[in-house]
């Protein structure tokens, strides 16, 4: 077979170059649920050693991940956290890394509390405001952003932020949870590494947590590899399976909560309480050309602003079908208040500058009938006297 495989088959299981299922004929990969394997003799090995090290369900998804990415290797971990939090470890007491200012609360406090705390050095910057190269130092060694970013949906220009960080000797590294590599593949854009909240879009079903690192090059991945090996936070044999089903539909499941995010962002926009509606499909929003070019598609992630904070905490109350939950990228629809939840941690005067104040909702739009999730809205609306 020359023509290489469909994205679509390599969510379903099957790897860059192998045939269907293993040679025991399962469909899906078994889960190996095992701590430890037994060697044949000494210094022989069936290639798995420890499951903190080797694990067979967690290397089919490993390879499943790296593929949908187009990286040499991609390595799971136990939360989107652990991934980052690893990640982190391939730098030194000393290096500084340039970061957009709008990221997920918890990348913020990780590099505020923990990484600093440990020697290392962070500048949090408008990317689409402030030149990157402003802020480079002799000891900058990479730049790390999202995008779209969470919450407030701002584009980053991914081949520019690689053309400037490869012209000073610096990694990229984008964390791609928001589109999945469904719809934006960073590296083959220029990035270097590429994190996941597997728990979101890849797993897809609010069942289970998972991270992943993505890396181009083989000595990133290396290191990435000791490091688990050391600190063990590696994902789990059972949740390496749920991941693997759920990327099996993966394709379906985007082309459907995009379907439904647009329907939804038309009925917020044409909503006289919705005073800002900030989605990347949207043709007059700042980074929807830069999104067109780099991505397939805008996702189902859409944040509004409406006019009080108490319509937006009744609203969050009111829902009777979306529920009020801290996550995204499921099969549910879900309403987060990133000012209490997601971004609790973040400075006040910060979260601020970045728009999220306590009049902002985020919507991760799920797979359900469009219909009944905009009835639910307009009820939760209606029944504030809207």
């Amino acid at each position: 077979m020359n023509r290489e495989r469909g994205f679509a088959t390599l969510c379903v299981g099957y790897e860059r170059n192998a045939k269907g299922p293993d040679k025991s004929g399962s469909i899906s990969t078994p889960i190996y649920q095992t701590s430890t394997y037994a060697h044949p003799e000494v210094g022989q090995s069936t290639g798995y050693d420890y499951s903190r090290v080797h694990n067979p369900t967690r290397e089919k998804l490993e390879k499943v991940v790296a593929g949908l990415e187009g990286g040499v290797d991609a390595v799971a971990f136990s939360s989107g956290m652990a991934a980052i939090t690893a990640l982190m470890e391939i730098f030194k007491p000393g290096d500084h890394i340039i970061t957009d200012a709008d990221l997920y609360g918890g990348s913020i406090r990780l590099f505020d509390h923990i990484c600093e705390k440990n020697g290392m050095e962070f500048s949090h910057i408008d990317i689409n405001t402030e030149d990157p190269e402003d802020f480079i130092r002799e000891n900058t060694r990479a730049i790390y952003i999202e995008t779209p970013t969470n919450p407030m949906m701002n584009i980053v220009d991914i081949r520019r932020m690689a053309d400037i960080a490869h012209s000073h000797g610096l990694l990229l590294i984008v964390d791609n949870t928001f589109l999945s590599p469904y719809f934006q593949k960073p590296l083959s854009l220029g990035a270097d590494i590429v994190v996941h909240s597997g728990t979101k879009f890849l797993g897809g079903h609010n069942d289970t947590l998972a991270g992943f690192v993505v890396c181009k090059g083989s000595d990133t991945a290396e290191k990435i590899r000791f490091i688990v090996k050391t600190i063990g936070s590696a994902l789990a044999p059972f949740d390496s399976f749920l991941v693997l089903r759920g990327i099996k539909t993966l394709p379906l499941r985007m082309e459907k909560a995009q379907e439904n995010a647009f329907s939804i962002v038309k009925y917020l926009q044409a909503n006289p309480e919705v005073k800002n509606v900030y989605y990347p499909g949207l043709p007059e929003s700042r980074g929807y050309e830069v999104c067109k070019s780099q991505a397939s598609g805008f996702g189902s992630m859409i944040t509004f602003e409406v006019s009080s904070a108490g319509l937006a905490r009744h609203i969050l109350k009111s829902t009777q079908l979306i529920p009020f939950a801290e996550s995204l990228g499921g099969t549910e629809t879900l309403l987060t208040y990133p000012m209490t939840q997601t971004h609790a941690d973040v400075p006040e005067e910060v979260r601020l500058k970045n728009g999220i104040n306590d009049r902002v909702l985020r919507l991760s739009a799920g797979i359900e009938d469009v219909n009944d999730l905009i009835e639910d809205l307009s009820q939760a609306f209606e029944s504030y006297g809207c």
